[in-house]
């Protein structure tokens, strides 16, 4: 979410969202979230910027997506999120949503140092790249958005979450249960 997006570059903010690690850091990051059944990803998008931060936006382009795992309870889950460069339209920003620490309106330029993931870095690169675009050939320059079917049910977010106690995750052929290498 970018704020002065048609202004020049050094008055150019984007809306971030803190989390404090296990730790103790504050890991500065993009807002995201998870695809709700009946939302298609731009849906999502609006959504969980007004959730996390709350500030109301339109999506302009799409910046990419990044694929990721991580370990929750003891289970790997995979997530894809889809990013949007997004223009500020109204409201205050907040940190009322419970999984947000602190957020805040960070200089464009200053997003390199402050971003805490490498993935979103390349991100704020090509949001970069497209508001100059914007600027020198106007809103025609932008690609179009990618078709974004809305979600037909639920996000599970992992294989294991259904799966009824007595159950145990079969590996696919050729693969051992650990996930890594040729099995026996």
């Amino acid at each position: 979410m970018i704020d002065g997006i048609d202004g020049p570059k050094g008055a150019q903010v984007a809306a971030l969202i803190g989390r404090v690690d296990r730790r103790g850091r504050m890991l500065w990051s993009l807002p995201k979230g998870h695809i709700e059944q009946g939302e298609t990803a731009e849906q999502t998008a609006i959504r969980e910027v007004a959730e996390e931060t709350g500030i109301q936006g339109s999506v302009l382009a799409a910046l990419g997506s990044i694929d990721y795992w991580f370990v929750t309870e003891g289970r790997r889950v995979h997530k894809t999120v889809h990013h949007y460069l997004m223009r500020f339209l109204d409201g205050e920003l907040s940190d009322e949503d419970v999984e947000v620490t602190e957020v805040a309106w960070v200089p464009l330029v200053e997003l390199p140092a402050r971003l805490a993931y490498a993935d979103e870095r390349r991100l704020a690169e090509v949001a970069g790249e497209l508001i100059d675009k914007l600027h020198s050939d106007g809103p025609e320059a932008l690609p179009p958005l990618p078709h974004s079917a809305p979600r037909r049910r639920p996000q599970t977010h992992s294989h294991t979450r259904n799966r009824r106690p007595d159950q145990s995750p079969q590996p696919p052929p050729g693969r051992r249960a650990n996930g890594c290498g040729q099995g026996p």
